[in-house]
């Protein structure tokens, strides 16, 4: 069988991990409750599980190249952010971010994650249209992996981009569990000298005594009568009325709950007008890039006139990043791993979960990369050097920030990616519910419970129709799927939905099993803002 094209990987399965391996999954998954009805429409008896043989066949069309094998260990390490600031959090080994994974598009990845964390967890791979016994959700596509134990995710990596992973268990994704995932194309259609991945991120653990989990159960509580974050209509706020809240955590089994610690980080007041109004939820009291503080930031060097490519990615909890590097003006080739139609910008603007490459071509001197925490008026810091010159300060603020801002949204899908026209034979409506003000985050009224399915049909288009009834941002994001944009917009996973906005998306239905839909704001995901595809016998 010869190696497919960059469009038939987007277009089927992944290639087979070994029958081995699906033996494996397949006694993993047993005892999970698949029997619950889904959305309303078909008993659960009736949807492809993640062993299912259609999901082992999707992938056998495959021709699996050389596999790659990595380990990783998660910890609780003690972590240098950079200007004398020590925390001690949760982390892939004892980096933040954790230790780039980096294969070639058709490689099998074996990748070995060992639980060292005094509670369960998970990998997730952010992005990739996986097989779905590996895709990381533990209670949906695997148990999770308690302490002590350990779980190798193998699959064919379908397709080259900017990728990244973290758990899907609880908020851990906002302490140092994350790490990028970057797939090389073996025939790399652009020129460039170097490369430079840029990972955000907003930080909040081991400061002050705070944790995620505290800030999510201070969330929780609400603001009573002083809501900024939303309003839901119809079904949203009133209708959650009586809900437990107790069970409703990304994995199986939650972290216990947290004792009171460290100061409120509740937000007031956060505004953006790219964001649609409110900013976020969360006062983070550090924002990171690749790990390091403004105080003390990673310098990157080139020589003048190297083209480097950026590859920038949002691992934040709660905060849009708007990106910029001083006295140069970036070229965006590709959005969410895929390519894109080349555009101009000054500034690049990311929600969570988002990445964005370009290239740019280094002018002479000391120049500021800064990502301004969207609304929240603070900024992260790295600096490119490729000459003389001071470096630049903690408080820069370079003029591209406020010249031509460009999201994902705004981009075109290159030719080569661009979904075949077609109208969609189904359409699925996700109206975006909940508010600040009760913290009951919902898709249509309904905290997320993953025996509910949106059922879904091998061979299908179906649009996607997020409706966001509050009035707040969300990050929607579609786990093992890429989809389109309107209008032959961007081939995306993770895209912004404004406040008060529709947004319609369309993907091809070929990659069986069950697949999450969810807001990647991690505490609005884990109050309740997530829901689940099932794909039908």
């Amino acid at each position: 069988m010869s190696r497919p094209t960059r469009r038939t990987v987007l277009g089927a399965g992944l290639a087979a991990a070994g029958t081995g391996l699906l033996t494996a999954c397949s006694g993993a998954m047993n005892g999970m409750d698949r029997s619950s009805g889904g959305g309303g429409t078909s008993p659960g008896s009736d949807y492809l599980a993640p062993d299912s043989k259609e999901v082992g066949a999707a992938e056998a069309l495959r021709n699996p190249g050389p596999e790659r094998a990595f380990k990783l260990t998660a910890v609780e390490t003690p972590l240098d952010l950079g200007g004398g600031r020590t925390v001690r959090s949760w982390a892939y080994g004892d980096d933040l971010p954790g230790k780039e994974v980096r294969v070639t598009a058709g490689d099998t990845l074996a990748l070995t994650l060992a639980n060292h964390l005094p509670v369960a967890t998970s990998v997730h791979w952010h992005g990739l249209a996986l097989r779905n016994d590996m895709d990381g959700v533990p209670g949906l596509t695997q148990r999770d992996i308690g302490p002590g134990g350990s779980f190798t995710y193998r699959f064919a990596v379908p397709h080259p981009g900017t990728y990244w992973f973290h758990p899907h268990s609880g908020v851990q994704q906002d302490r140092g569990l994350y790490a990028p995932l970057i797939v090389e194309d073996p025939k790399e259609p652009l020129a460039y000298d170097k490369e430079w991945v840029i990972v955000l991120d907003d930080w909040v653990d081991g400061v002050d005594g705070s944790t995620p989990d505290a800030v999510l159960a201070e969330l929780s509580r609400g603001m009573g009568g002083m809501d900024h974050g939303g309003s839901g209509s119809g079904s949203g706020s009133g209708g959650m009325e009586g809900h437990d809240m107790s069970n409703m955590s990304m994995t199986t089994r939650k972290s216990p709950s947290p004792k009171p610690s460290g100061p409120s980080r509740m937000l007031m007041g956060a505004t953006s007008d790219l964001l649609g109004g409110d900013a976020g939820d969360v006062g983070y009291p550090h924002y990171l890039v690749n790990g390091r503080t403004a105080d003390q930031p990673q310098t990157f060097t080139a020589k003048p006139g190297d083209r480097i490519r950026l590859r920038v990615i949002n691992a934040g909890g709660d905060t849009a990043f708007r990106v910029a590097l001083g006295g140069h003006r970036l070229t965006l080739t590709h959005a969410d791993g895929l390519p894109v139609v080349h555009t101009e910008a000054d500034a690049l603007l990311l929600g969570m979960g988002e990445r964005l490459d370009a290239l740019v071509t280094v002018g002479n001197g000391v120049f500021p990369l800064t990502a301004l925490a969207e609304g929240k008026n603070r900024t992260a810091l790295a600096v490119l050097r490729s000459g003389g010159g001071a470096a630049p300060t903690a408080s820069a603020r370079p003029k591209e920030l406020d010249g031509k801002v460009v999201h994902g949204g705004q981009l075109k899908a290159a030719e080569s990616v661009r979904l075949e026209p077609g109208r969609p034979d189904r359409t699925i409506e996700f109206e975006l519910t909940g508010s600040m003000m009760t913290y009951d985050w919902a898709i249509n009224g309904r905290k997320y419970d993953p025996a509910q399915r949106h059922p879904v049909r091998s061979g299908e288009r179906v649009r996607l129709s997020f409706v966001n009834s509050t009035t707040m941002w969300h990050p929607m994001h579609l786990h093992g799927h890429s989809y389109a944009l309107a209008d032959g917009g961007a081939r995306k996973d993770t895209s912004i939905v404004l406040p008060g906005k529709r947004l319609d998306v369309d993907f091809d239905a070929d990659n069986p099993g069950l697949w999450m839909v969810h807001c990647h704001n991690v505490y609005h995901a884990e109050s309740g803002m997530m829901t689940v595809l099932g794909y039908l016998k």
